[in-house]
């Protein structure tokens, strides 16, 4: 979660969610140096966020979703509490509440 508290990160897992760019390449769409950028992509590599990989000396990054799956099932978990706990309240709130037509009888 650390790794993507920082919204540079965010803008370069975005940046290489299905591009796979070289540290120059992502760092020629950002407005800082590249020793910069280098040490954002480290933090996401030592996160499992991007998969590296040599192509003779170039380094080439592409974003490694799977990498987010813990993050996922973690925020899920509180998504999954906070809807049941919707449910509940309008559950509740209707058993509590007459129906408009509960108490009339037919003719």
């Amino acid at each position: 979660m650390q790794a993507l508290a920082q919204p540079r990160r965010r803008e370069i897992l975005q940046l290489i969610r299905n591009n796979e760019l070289s540290a120059g390449d992502i760092a020629a769409h950002f407005e800082i140096t590249r020793p910069a950028i280098s040490q954002h992509i480290k933090v996401l590599k030592d996160s499992n966020l991007v998969h590296e990989r040599r192509d003779g000396t170039r380094r080439m990054y592409r974003a490694r979703p799977e990498g987010l799956s813990d993050l996922r099932k973690f925020l899920e978990m509180f998504w999954d509490y906070r809807l049941q706990l919707l449910k509940d309240e309008v559950e509740s709130s209707g058993q509590s509440q007459n129906s408009p037509t509960e108490g009339l009888t037919e003719e």
